[in-house]
């Protein structure tokens, strides 16, 4: 597609008044209270594979950064999209089937050309409302460390999207995660720190521990495993370990006090005290940490 073209495809989607029709170079937004932003990008050969559908990797996109609103109890507003052309037609329409999907308002973005063979990056910008937006910093002493849905799944699946054999189901967590937006709507007034898992339990639990400038202790035993996935990868200190270490859950972690009445279902796997770092123990078990806590770019 041209520009153009793609832009009339475009203007097929759900668009916010704000977008203006997208026949403007700026959207206006007219909202009372304070906004939640947020960003990503994904880059093919990193993110997302090349054999990946189109429409799934739209689906992704989105679902990314409306899993950082849920993290803040937000309610989703609209999204703005920086698209690549590369001069796939069945690609691109397939990319705005994805995008339709997310039931999700345009508000604007913009569009680049791509030379020949080089990989697609595309970035996707998410507004959000209404939010308690409860930060990662927010951990205090004695707080346990509770994650919502299962751990590793969408590992897993990115080993049976490259060829392994294994469930549907894991294809698909890795594909079309699902943000928790009504779960993150209903714990975010009421917990002291939250945050969802895109780079792995261990790395995310770390980052909310150094945030909050204290030590956490998670229990590999406690985390939470699909069937699917104790099919596919068996359930031993290893898979749990690969589990924590694999990212892409975008499940929600979050610290409540103990005692902390759930709203939600959730899994306690760990706790909060004072001092630094990550420990890891399996049931009375010290464990060391695994050389890699998770994935982080150029590490």
């Amino acid at each position: 597609m041209t520009e153009s073209e793609f832009l009339a495809a475009l203007r097929t989607l759900p668009l916010h008044p704000a977008a203006r029709g997208l026949r403007d170079d700026t959207a206006l937004l007219d909202v009372t209270g304070p906004l939640v932003l947020t960003t990503d990008t994904m880059v093919e050969g990193v993110h997302f594979l090349a054999t990946d559908p189109a429409e799934d990797i739209a689906w992704k996109l989105g679902a990314v950064n409306l899993s950082d609103l849920a993290a803040k109890g937000a309610l989703p507003l609209g999204i703005m999209l920086n698209y690549t052309l590369a001069g796939d037609d069945a690609w691109d329409a397939a990319f705005i089937a994805g995008l339709r999907q997310l039931d999700c308002n345009l508000i604007g973005g913009d569009t680049v050309s791509l030379p020949a063979g080089a990989p697609r990056v595309l970035t996707l910008t998410a507004i959000g409302v209404d939010a308690a937006a409860p930060p990662r910093s927010g951990a205090r002493t004695g707080d346990h460390l509770y994650v919502t849905g299962t751990i590793g799944d969408a590992g897993a699946g990115l080993a049976i999207a490259q060829g392994a054999w294994g469930p549907g189901e894991l294809l698909a967590a890795y594909r079309r995660p699902m943000p928790r937006t009504g779960d993150g709507r209903a714990l975010a007034p009421h917990v002291h720190a939250m945050m969802d898992v895109s780079d792995g339990l261990l790395l995310d639990t770390a980052r909310m521990a150094e945030a909050s400038g204290l030590a956490v202790t998670i229990d590999l035993a406690a985390v939470p495993l699909s069937d699917a996935y104790r099919r596919f990868a068996g359930d031993t200190r290893d898979t749990r370990l690969a589990a924590a270490t694999a990212g892409d859950d975008y499940q929600l972690l979050f610290a409540a006090p103990a005692g902390f009445a759930l709203p939600v279902p959730a899994t306690r796997v760990g706790s909060f005290a004072a001092g630094t770092g990550l420990t890891l123990h399996d049931g009375a078990d010290p464990v060391p940490l695994p050389p890699r806590l998770g994935f982080e770019h150029a590490a």
